[in-house]
């Protein structure tokens, strides 16, 4: 028994000295491990790698980079005379000798480049009354901004600057936008810089919120502020759906309700604008009433389809047809007229000077009148008059 207990510890010396031996001389020997590969590189490889092309936050860094460009920040100044009556005052005026008539009042907006010549698009009440505008493009470049015409009835302004090659934007088709679909807000909210906030198309074909004459918005709950006017509302491609122009707030600032004008309405305006300095619409000279079931039973039409003429204007358009409050517009050019808001755009697609064929009826019998179109006038742009 004794000689086993010594072969036993003899066997475990010399193991524990091969294997001391093994350690000081090879000691990858014994950390090699027992699989045939490592997976670690490939685990690392798939954390590092970058993301896919088509994920939503890839798109959204592509369509600002392509979009962002193309916005420009537009600060304006405006001479306010200081209204203190003791000015004139014929002792008292003395004192004010020496300070200035006028205070310089600023103004922040934003813009979008849609020329590569230097036209930009924006809001009219960010340059209305201007007397100096400045333009900061995405570059770091500045430049001196002459407006090149206004339509108040959208709320859009062209202007121009002195510049070549500029990031014209790319416009999108708005009539394959859908509700739920993402959007980009890109401008530069209360004077901080160029900012770009995300959301989705909240809504189409928002009207009678009483902001503009022609009124066709895009709502979207991307954030928009104070200063986000006249900037681009942007599709995951990069393209213009339209220009940001107004907010619901309760508080000055964003609450998740914004509205933009369509880019294809903002398009028609930019184009007559470019070409003749101004936007010219068709015009009746009629004021317009919903037509309820209780008024078309009385008037006679038999159906609630129709717009009651509630007023006409003397001497105008309407008038000089024939066309007289109380009438019921069923038709105009043989397309039915089912609200007022139809209406107003329909006429104001008609240029002045073509005779539109209008279908009415009176005391309940149908008429038929030939209305030669006028021009819109300019002091008619907040009423919402045919």
């Amino acid at each position: 028994m004794l000689r086993l207990w010594h072969l036993f510890c003899q066997t475990v010396t010399v193991a524990v000295a091969v294997l001391f031996v093994v350690w000081t001389f090879h000691p990858e020997w014994l950390r090699r491990p027992l699989i045939a590969e490592d997976p670690l590189p490939t685990i690392r490889e798939a954390v590092s790698s970058p993301p896919a092309e088509d994920n939503l936050a890839g798109g959204s860094a592509r369509a600002a980079a392509k979009a962002s460009r193309s916005v420009v920040s537009i600060y304006t100044r405006r001479e306010v005379a200081r209204s203190n009556p003791l000015r004139e005052h014929p002792f008292f005026g003395r004192f004010f000798e020496n300070e200035p008539a006028d205070d310089e009042q600023p103004g922040l907006g934003s813009g979008v480049i849609v020329s590569a010549d230097g036209y930009i698009l924006t809001n009219n009440h960010v340059v209305e009354a201007a007397d100096a505008i400045e333009v900061a493009m995405a570059d770091g470049r500045t430049a001196t901004a002459r407006v090149v015409g206004i339509d108040p009835d959208t709320d859009l302004a062209v202007l121009k600057i002195a510049a070549t090659d500029l990031p014209a934007v790319t416009f999108a088709d708005t009539s394959t936008a859908r509700v739920g679909e993402p959007v980009l807000a890109i401008g530069n909210p209360f004077g901080v810089g160029q900012t770009v906030t995300q959301g989705i198309i909240s809504a189409l074909g928002r009207t009678r919120l009483n902001l503009n004459t022609f009124e066709n918005f895009i709502q979207t709950d991307a954030a928009i502020n104070p200063g986000n006017s006249g900037g681009a509302l942007v599709d995951m491609n990069g393209n213009l759906l339209g220009i940001n122009t107004a907010i619901f707030t309760r508080n000055g600032g964003s609450m998740g309700i914004g509205f933009a004008i369509p880019v294809d309405l903002a398009r028609g305006v930019l184009e007559q604008i470019v070409r003749n300095g101004s936007v010219t619409r068709g015009w009746m000279g009629i004021e317009m009433q919903a037509l309820t079931p209780d008024l078309a039973s009385s008037l006679g039409v038999g159906r609630e389809q129709g717009v009651l003429v509630a007023g006409v204007m003397r001497g105008g358009p309407a008038a000089r047809a024939g066309i007289r409050p109380g009438d019921v517009i069923v038709s105009i050019d043989h397309k039915a007229a089912r609200d007022a808001a139809g209406i107003l755009n329909q006429v104001a697609a008609i240029s002045p000077g073509t005779a539109a064929q209008v279908e009415l009826v009176r005391n309940g019998k149908p008429l038929q009148a030939a209305v030669e179109v006028g021009r819109r006038p300019t002091d008619n742009r907040r009423t919402e008059t045919p």
